[in-house]
C-alpha cells in the first residue's frame, strides 16, 4: 500500500473538484415526477432522465457506458489491460417520496468526478474501475428494495414479473415500457471470477460522526433487520361504566408492551421501533378493543438481536396474560447483517488517515446495495457526514469541505488497492 497520496494525485484540487459534485446533485436533484418535492422512481421517465444525465457525466469522464437490463447505469474506466480484472464502485439513483438529493445520489455523482480529475491528472489504475448508479434501493415503486443490485446478483425470482405499484402496472409492463424485459433480467448478473470488490460511499442518515465533529467514518457493518405486526385484542366496552380492574383495554396492554420493547432494546445495546399504531374503535369514550402496532428491530450482530427479540416476544406474551388480553403477532421482513470486508475497511482507515483525521468505525442502521452485493464478493462503505443526521427529507444536507474530504480519501484508496 502507499504511505500517502502520488505526486500525480497532488495536481488534483479536492475543494474545487467538492463544488462541482455539489452543483451536480443540484442538477440530478431536479429530476423528480413532482413539481413539489424530489420524487423519482424505478423505470419511470425520469428514471431514463437521471440516466442520460449522470450517463453524460461519465462519458465526459472518458468512461464507456451502457444500461444493463434492469435499468441500472454503468460507467467504466478502462484499464490498459483488457483482461484486467474490476472493481466496483456505486449506489442508487432513486429517492423515496419527498426524499433528499445526497442519499445514494452522491455514492454515483462523487467517484464520476473523480475519475475524470484522476484521469486529467494522468493516474492510471491496474483495474477497470466501474461505477454503478442502481435503478431501485428504496423499493417505493414496487415495495420490494434493492431491485438494481439484486439483479446484479442474480436474485431475481419469477414471482416478481406481477408484483404492481400503486397504478396498477406490473413490473413486466415497467420494464416493457422502460426498454427492457423480463425475461432478460438475467442477463443483468455479473461474472465474478474477476470481481475485486465493491465501495459505496453513502451519507450516514444518523448523527453519529456530526456528534464527532469527523467528516466521514468506516462502516463495519450493516445491521439486519427482522419486522413484526403485533394485533392485540381486548374488550371494548363504555368508557364511564366499566371499573378499571374488570377492563380488557387493548391499548393500555400496547402501551406497555411498547415500553417494554424501548427498554429491553436499550437493555441489549440495539435498536427496535415501534413506528406504527392503530386503535381500534378510536372512540373517545370507548375502551380500547383492538390495538395493531409493528415492531423493527435491529443489530450489526443477528445473535444479539435475536438474543433481545426473545426476551421481548417473552415480555409482551407476560403483559397479555396478566391484562387478559390475546396478542398474535406476523412477522413480515428479515434481512441478516452484512459485515464490511476487514481488508478493504483497513485501506479505508489508512486513507482516512492521510487526511490527519481520526479514524471513527460504525454500524449502518439503514439497508444499502452493498447487502446485495455482499453475496458476491466483499464489500465496504464510506459514510459522510451528514446535517443532523436528517435523510429521506429534504433538509438533508452535507457540507463542501467533507465532499473534499472524501474525495481525497476515496482518491488515496483507489490507488492503495493498486
Amino acid at each position: 500500500m502507499n504511505g500517502g497520496l502520488g505526486i500525480d494525485s497532488l495536481k488534483i484540487d479536492y475543494n474545487k473538484l467538492a463544488q462541482l459534485v455539489m452543483n451536480r446533485c443540484d442538477e440530478l436533484g431536479k429530476i423528480s415526477q413532482s413539481d413539489t418535492c424530489l420524487d423519482r422512481r424505478y423505470l419511470t421517465k425520469e428514471h431514463q432522465q437521471a440516466n442520460g444525465l449522470v450517463g453524460g457525466w461519465m462519458q465526459d469522464a472518458g468512461m464507456q457506458t451502457w444500461q444493463d437490463e434492469a435499468g441500472n447505469l454503468w460507467g467504466r474506466w478502462q484499464a490498459a489491460n483488457p483482461e484486467a480484472p474490476r472493481f466496483i464502485m456505486g449506489s442508487h439513483l432513486d429517492t423515496v417520496p419527498n426524499g433528499g438529493k445526497y442519499d445514494g445520489m452522491l455514492g454515483v455523482i462523487t467517484p464520476v468526478t473523480l475519475i475524470a480529475a484522476m484521469n486529467q491528472a494522468g493516474i492510471r489504475l491496474p483495474f477497470h474501475l466501474d461505477v454503478v448508479g442502481f435503478g431501485d434501493e428504496e423499493g417505493t415503486r414496487f415495495s420490494s428494495t434493492l431491485l438494481g443490485s439484486r439483479a446484479l446478483t442474480g436474485q431475481w425470482p419469477a414471482s416478481w414479473a406481477d408484483v404492481k405499484d400503486s397504478d396498477g402496472i406490473s413490473l413486466s409492463q415497467a420494464l416493457k415500457y422502460f426498454g427492457s424485459d423480463f425475461a432478460s433480467i438475467p442477463n443483468a448478473a455479473i461474472a465474478t471470477d474477476n470481481l475485486l470488490g465493491y465501495l459505496e460511499l453513502h451519507i450516514e442518515q444518523g448523527p453519529v460522526l456530526e456528534n464527532l465533529d469527523l467528516p466521514v467514518g468506516v462502516v463495519s457493518a450493516i445491521a439486519g433487520a427482522k419486522r413484526f405486526e403485533f394485533n392485540i385484542t381486548g374488550m371494548a366496552g363504555h368508557a364511564g361504566t366499566v371499573p378499571m380492574n374488570l377492563r380488557q383495554d387493548a391499548l393500555c396492554a400496547s402501551s406497555e408492551m411498547i415500553l417494554a420493547v424501548e427498554k429491553v432494546a436499550q437493555n441489549h445495546g440495539i435498536v427496535a421501533t415501534v413506528g406504527r399504531i392503530q386503535n381500534r374503535p378510536n372512540g373517545v369514550n370507548v375502551i380500547s378493543g383492538n390495538t395493531g402496532f409493528s415492531l423493527d428491530i435491529r443489530s450489526e450482530f443477528d445473535d444479539k438481536r435475536d438474543i433481545a427479540l426473545d426476551e421481548i416476544l417473552l415480555e409482551l406474551e407476560a403483559i397479555a396474560a396478566r391484562r387478559n388480553v390475546r396478542i398474535e403477532r406476523k412477522a413480515t421482513h428479515a434481512a441478516n447483517a452484512v459485515h464490511c470486508d476487514a481488508k478493504l475497511q483497513s485501506v479505508l482507515r489508512n486513507a482516512i488517515e492521510t487526511q490527519n483525521i481520526p479514524v471513527h468505525t460504525l454500524f449502518s442502521g439503514a439497508g444499502h446495495d452493498a447487502m446485495a452485493i455482499a453475496d458476491i464478493c466483499p464489500v465496504a462503505m464510506l459514510f459522510v457526514r451528514c446535517d443532523k443526521g436528517i435523510s429521506h427529507h429534504p433538509a438533508e444536507a452535507i457540507d463542501t469541505p467533507d465532499v473534499a474530504v472524501t474525495l481525497a480519501v476515496l482518491s488515496q484508496t483507489l490507488q492503495s488497492l493498486a
